[in-house]
C-alpha cells in the first residue's frame, strides 16, 4: 500500500488552517471514491476509530450510507486538520468540513457546501498549474479507474464507489477510452 500523498495533495500551501482543511478534502475524495456532496455532510463523529483501524461514514444520495477504511496516510491528513482545527473534541454532530471565512484563514463554523468544494478545487488547480477542467467527480473517475487498472475484482470496486451494481461502475471506466498511437498507426488509408 502506498503511503504518499498524491502530488496535487501534496505540493498544497498547508501554512494555515483552510489548507490543511482543503488538502484532507482532496485527500478524502481520491483515496475513498466519495462524492463531493458525501465529504461536505461529513460531522466529526463520521470520522472515528474502530479499534484497529480509522473509518469514515459517508451518508450518501438517496439516503444511503456507507462506511470506508481510513489508509494511514489519510487519517495523518484528518487528524492534522482536525488538530489544527480544535475539533478534536467537538461534538460528533459538529461538521468536519466547514466553510472559510473569506481570505481570513479561519473557519465559519458552517458546514461546506459541495459546491464550495468545487470551487476550492479549482482554486487549488490553478495554484498548482493543473487544467481545470478537472472536478471533485474527476478524481472519483480516476481512483475507480487506477483500482479496475490494477486487476482489483469490478465487484470490490463497486463496493468502494458505493455503486448499487457493477454496471454503474464500469460507466467510470476508462481504460477502453484511450486511444493510443498504436491503434492509430494501423489506419491504412
Amino acid at each position: 500500500m502506498a503511503t504518499s500523498e498524491p502530488a496535487h495533495v501534496a505540493s498544497l500551501d498547508t501554512t494555515h488552517l483552510v489548507g490543511l482543511r482543503d488538502r484532507a478534502i482532496l485527500a478524502i475524495l481520491v483515496y475513498t471514491s466519495s462524492r463531493a456532496g458525501a465529504v461536505a455532510k461529513l460531522r466529526c463523529g463520521d470520522f472515528y476509530n474502530a479499534g484497529q483501524q480509522w473509518m469514515l461514514h459517508f451518508n450518501e444520495n438517496g439516503g444511503k450510507s456507507r462506511e470506508i477504511p481510513v489508509r494511514a496516510d489519510l487519517q495523518e491528513l484528518v487528524i492534522a486538520y482536525i488538530d489544527a482545527a480544535g475539533l478534536r473534541d467537538a461534538p460528533k454532530d459538529t461538521s468536519l468540513f466547514q466553510s472559510a471565512l473569506k481570505r481570513q484563514r479561519r473557519l465559519s463554523g458552517k458546514r461546506i457546501h459541495e459546491n464550495d468544494i468545487c470551487r476550492m478545487m479549482k482554486r487549488r488547480l490553478k495554484d498548482i498549474g493543473l487544467p481545470l477542467l478537472y472536478s471533485p467527480h474527476s478524481s472519483r473517475v480516476t481512483t475507480i479507474t487506477d483500482l479496475l487498472e490494477q486487476d482489483v475484482p469490478l465487484e470490490d470496486v463497486q463496493r468502494v464507489a458505493g455503486h448499487a451494481g457493477p454496471r454503474t461502475t464500469g460507466i467510470y471506466d476508462r481504460r477502453k477510452r484511450k486511444i493510443t498511437r498504436n491503434i492509430l498507426e494501423r489506419i491504412s488509408v
